[in-house]
C-alpha cells in the first residue's frame, strides 16, 4: 500500500462512519479536501482544527 493511501485510511475510515465528518468534509471545497487528504486526519476536531488553520492563513476558498 503506497504511503498516500495508508494516510488517508484514517480520514476514509472517519467519513464513512461519522456522519458529521462526512457532511463537514463533502461541504468543503475541493481545494481543501485535497489537501485535508495530504494530513493524517483521523478525528472530527482534527479536521476543524486543520480547515481552521488553513483559513487563517487566507487563500482561495472558491
Amino acid at each position: 500500500m503506497s504511503d498516500d493511501r495508508r494516510q488517508t485510511l484514517g480520514l476514509d475510515n472517519l467519513i464513512e462512519n461519522d456522519m458529521t465528518s462526512y457532511e463537514y468534509f463533502n461541504a468543503l471545497p475541493e481545494k481543501i479536501q485535497k489537501k485535508i487528504r495530504r494530513r493524517d486526519i483521523s478525528s472530527f476536531s482534527d479536521m476543524q482544527s486543520y480547515v481552521s488553520e488553513l483559513k487563517n492563513r487566507g487563500g482561495d476558498w472558491s
